[in-house]
C-alpha cells in the first residue's frame, strides 16, 4: 500500500499531462501511484502516460465526461494509497514536494489539507498575471492563495489530499460542475473532520492562459457561492459578496462620469493599487502590467456570477446551475 495516491483529472490536455508527470519524475520519495482519469477527452493522454509507465507507477482511466468532481471520484475508487491527493492538470509538482507532504501526514493530527500554489518562473507574462489576481489579498482577500484568516481553511483541488477511509466515509465528490472542491471541504468539517493548511506544500499552478477563458472561470465561481451557499447556509462571507460590491460601484461610477468626469479618479484608483499590487508579488512590469485586466475580470466576473446567481435562484428559484458547460474545461 503506497502512502499516497495522486488523482489527477484530464480533459484535452495531454501536453499538460506530459510536463506534470516529468515533476514526478524528479521527486526523490516515490511511495505513491498515479491514477490518471481521462474525462472523455478527444485528444488522448494514454500515450503520454505509456511514455512513462515504465518509470513511474502509472494507472490510466478512460471514462465519458462526467465533470471533475465524478472523475475524482473514479480514480479514487481505484486508489490504493493512505492518502488520496488530487491535482489539476495544469499543475507542476516543485522538487521535494512529496517528501514535504509525507513529513506533514506523519502522525497529523488532521484529515485533510490543502497547499497554496505559485507561478513558475517559466510562466508566461498572462499566466503570472492571472495566478496573481486569484490569489492577491487585493482581489480575493487571499483566500485562495493560502490564507486562512478570512474563514475556516477549505482546501482546494488543485492541490488537496485527504485520507482515503475519511473520503470514502463522506463519499468523495458531488456532481457540482463548478464549486465541487468547497463543497467537498465543507461537508469534510461538517461532518467533524479537520483541515489543515500545509504552507510549504505548494505547486506551480498553469491557471488559465487568455482573459476570456479565465472570465468563464471566475463567472462559474461567482455562481457557486451562491448555489454552495444553498448546501450549505452561512458559508458565505464579506469577502465573497466584495466582488458584487466592486460591481456595483464600478458600473454606478462610470455611468455618472459622463455627467461629472472628475468620477474618472475614483476608476484610477483601483488601476493602480493593482498594478502596484502585482508589481510588489511578481517584480515584473509586464506582468504587473496584466495583472490589471486580470484583476478587472476576477472581480467583475465573479461579481457578475454572484449577482445573476442570486437574483436567479433566490428570486426566481432556478434550480442550481453553471454558465459555460459546453466549454467547462476551455
Amino acid at each position: 500500500m503506497p502512502l499516497f495516491s495522486f488523482i489527477i483529472p484530464v480533459f484535452n490536455r495531454p501536453r499538460e499531462i506530459d510536463e506534470l508527470l516529468e515533476s514526478f519524475s524528479h521527486q526523490k520519495l516515490k511511495d505513491f501511484e498515479i491514477i490518471i482519469v481521462e474525462d472523455g477527452s478527444t485528444l488522448s493522454s494514454q500515450s503520454i502516460v505509456d511514455d512513462w509507465a515504465e518509470e513511474l507507477p502509472i494507472r490510466y482511466i478512460l471514462q465519458e465526461n462526467t465533470g471533475p468532481g465524478p472523475a475524482r471520484n473514479t480514480g479514487a475508487a481505484e486508489a490504493i494509497g493512505q492518502w488520496l491527493v488530487f491535482l489539476d492538470s495544469d499543475c507542476l509538482l516543485p522538487p521535494g514536494y512529496t517528501e514535504k507532504i509525507a513529513s506533514s501526514v506523519k502522525d497529523a493530527d488532521f484529515d485533510c489539507f490543502g497547499g497554496p500554489d505559485r507561478p513558475h518562473s517559466d510562466f508566461n507574462a498572462i499566466q503570472k498575471a492571472i495566478g496573481h489576481a486569484m490569489s492577491s489579498v487585493v482581489t480575493t482577500g487571499g483566500i485562495r492563495g493560502g490564507k486562512e484568516k478570512a474563514d475556516k481553511f477549505y482546501p482546494r483541488s488543485f492541490n488537496l489530499g485527504v485520507r482515503n477511509e475519511v473520503f470514502q466515509a463522506i463519499k468523495g465528490f458531488t456532481n457540482m460542475r463548478f464549486g465541487e472542491d468547497l463543497d467537498f471541504s465543507m461537508r469534510l468539517l461538517e461532518a467533524g473532520y479537520k483541515t489543515a493548511l500545509l504552507s510549504d506544500a505548494w505547486i506551480w499552478h498553469k491557471r488559465r492562459n487568455n482573459f476570456r477563458s479565465f472570465f468563464k472561470q471566475v463567472f462559474n465561481s461567482g455562481i457557486a457561492r451562491i448555489n454552495l451557499e444553498e448546501r450549505h447556509p452561512g458559508t458565505t462571507k464579506i469577502v465573497h459578496i466584495l466582488p458584487s460590491f466592486f460591481v456595483v460601484g464600478f458600473s454606478l461610477t462610470l455611468l455618472l462620469s459622463a455627467f461629472f468626469p472628475f468620477l474618472l479618479f475614483f476608476i484610477l484608483v483601483p488601476l493602480l493599487l493593482f498594478f502596484f499590487d502585482a508589481l510588489f508579488s511578481l517584480k515584473q512590469l509586464k506582468p504587473a502590467f496584466l495583472a490589471v485586466p486580470a484583476a478587472f475580470i476576477q472581480l467583475l466576473g465573479y461579481g457578475l456570477g454572484f449577482l445573476s446567481a442570486f437574483v436567479k435562484r433566490r428570486l426566481f428559484k432556478r434550480k442550481e446551475y453553471t454558465a459555460f458547460e459546453k466549454n467547462f474545461y476551455e
